[in-house]
């Protein structure tokens, strides 16, 4: 895939038990660019252009990994008509990956909703949670993990080695869901 001054991941559509979106998503090939170019004013808190830039960039790496190993992902993204959203879905012969990013340094139980849905819609699904905590956690089958930690570790965790994965950083803590 050459360099692109965006991309545009398509909707998750396999065997869709819920109404989804069709709307696509927009990503700049470079978070740098995303942050610089987007605008900003009174109206425009700190906190959504952080995170927006997070996940452009989480984008980017995934993106970047996925051909860098000819690993043969599709990515896409997953949304609702009701708001459930999923915001990375790699689909191919590895495996079925959901992938939801969050900024905040703690994660909430709002933040695993999506990531819920998704598996109760596709129980195959391997699914994450990228925050910007410093803890690795397990809740309900998700694996909730700091971006620190996922980000250098994607060669890894996209493999398609459920038990790779698991390697990766700190302990992971059984939490209660």
């Amino acid at each position: 895939m050459g360099l692109a001054a965006f991309s545009r991941p398509p909707v998750f559509p396999r065997r869709a038990k819920r109404e989804l979106t069709t709307h696509p998503k927009f990503y700049f090939f470079d978070a740098g660019v995303f942050r610089t170019v987007r605008p900003k004013g009174p109206l425009d808190p700190r906190e959504e252009i952080d995170g927006a830039a997070i996940e452009t960039l989480v984008a980017q790496d995934l993106r970047a990994t996925n051909d860098a190993l000819q690993l043969g992902y599709q990515l896409s993204f997953w949304r609702t008509r009701s708001g459930l959203e999923v915001d990375f879905i790699l689909y191919g012969e590895r495996g079925l990956l959901a992938i939801e990013v969050k900024r905040s340094s703690i994660f909430r139980e709002q933040d695993l909703t999506g990531l819920r849905a998704f598996g109760e819609d596709y129980p195959a699904a391997e699914r994450f949670l990228f925050y910007g905590g410093s803890n690795e956690y397990l809740v309900d089958g998700i694996r909730i993990l700091p971006l620190a930690a996922a980000l250098p570790n994607l060669p890894t965790l996209l493999h398609g080695d459920p038990a790779a994965g698991r390697e990766v950083g700190r302990k992971v803590s059984e939490v209660g869901g």
